[in-house]
C-alpha cells in the first residue's frame, strides 16, 4: 500500500507543478480546473503504479506516455515565462 501512495503522492506533486504553471493568476489556481486536473494527476500515479507493478507493464510505453506530456509541460512552462518577460511593468 505504501507504494501506490508514494506514486500518487508523486502523479499529485507533477499535476501541482503543471497546475503553477499553467495558472495565469492565483485565482485561477482555487478553482474546479485545478483541483480537477490534481485529482487527474494522483489517479495517473495510481495507474502507473499499478501498471508498473501488478501488470508489468513495460517501461517504455510509460517512458513514450511521460515523454508525450512532457512536451506539453515544457511548451507551457516557456510560454508561461515569455508572458511574463513581455508583461510591462506598472
Amino acid at each position: 500500500m505504501y507504494v501506490e501512495l508514494m506514486f500518487a503522492f508523486h502523479g499529485f506533486i507533477g499535476a501541482l507543478l503543471g497546475v503553477l504553471v499553467k495558472a495565469k493568476s492565483f485565482q485561477e489556481i482555487k478553482t474546479w480546473w485545478a483541483v480537477r486536473w490534481l485529482l487527474i494527476g494522483i489517479l495517473v500515479g495510481y495507474v502507473y503504479c499499478t501498471l508498473h507493478s501488478d501488470y508489468n507493464f513495460p517501461d517504455r510505453v510509460m517512458t513514450i506516455v511521460a515523454g508525450y506530456f512532457g512536451a506539453d509541460f515544457v511548451e507551457a512552462l516557456f510560454s508561461r515565462f515569455k508572458e511574463i518577460a513581455t508583461k510591462t511593468p506598472r
